[in-house]
């Protein structure tokens, strides 16, 4: 009965969770920058993301190319994604520094199932249970009470979720093997 209980009580939070994530960040974000264009371009990339929904890039581009125009050495960018990491409430789930709470910490050295931008922006774009659908696997494990949400059709641009994946890249542990950081070494694949 105990374990019934306890079993409930997790599926409930993680549900509350949930919703509250899904009702806050459909009206929270801020809009795109201005110069959110200026930004992809000065990182090198020619597509504006501003203007390109998260589902839209995922399904318009092979799996494993998805690349973000972004760098956590960017202090503007990394800044702004901790905005939009919050505005988006990620951290009902992430906790508000990214150390973890009823889902895995993104300060530490285990990705769930890759560091790379492609498989993140697809995780928080489809979530967990689609992701797996889409042919990726868990090779790590957190203490996890439920699996991801797709957030895809709730964070307004490819380029916000670019910012955020960019905040949380620059949580990567600076202890851990930054061999790591991006992800299997492709020559460990």
């Amino acid at each position: 009965m105990l374990k019934k209980l306890i079993h409930g009580s997790a599926a409930a939070a993680f549900a509350l969770a949930a919703v509250v994530c899904v009702q806050g960040s459909a009206f929270a974000a801020d809009p795109p920058k201005a110069d959110a264009k200026a930004d992809a371009a000065k990182a090198g990339g020619s597509t504006d993301y501003t203007k390109v929904a998260p589902p839209d890039l995922v399904k318009n581009t092979p799996k494993g190319q998805i690349k973000n125009p972004y760098k956590d050495t960017q202090a503007d960018i990394v800044a702004d994604g901790e905005k939009k990491f919050l505005s988006y409430s990620c951290n009902g789930c992430h906790g508000g520094g990214g150390g973890g709470g009823m889902c895995p910490p993104l300060t530490n050295d285990i990705w769930v199932y890759d560091g790379d931008d492609d498989t993140l922006f697809r995780l928080v774009t489809l979530g967990s249970d689609e992701l797996q659908k889409a042919g990726y696997s868990r090779h790590g494990s957190e203490n996890v009470v439920g699996p991801m949400p797709p957030f895809g059709t709730l964070i307004k641009s490819s380029d916000d979720l670019f910012r955020i994946l960019t905040f949380v890249r620059s949580k990567y542990s600076s202890n851990a093997d930054q061999a790591y950081k991006y992800g299997t070494p492709p020559e460990q694949k």
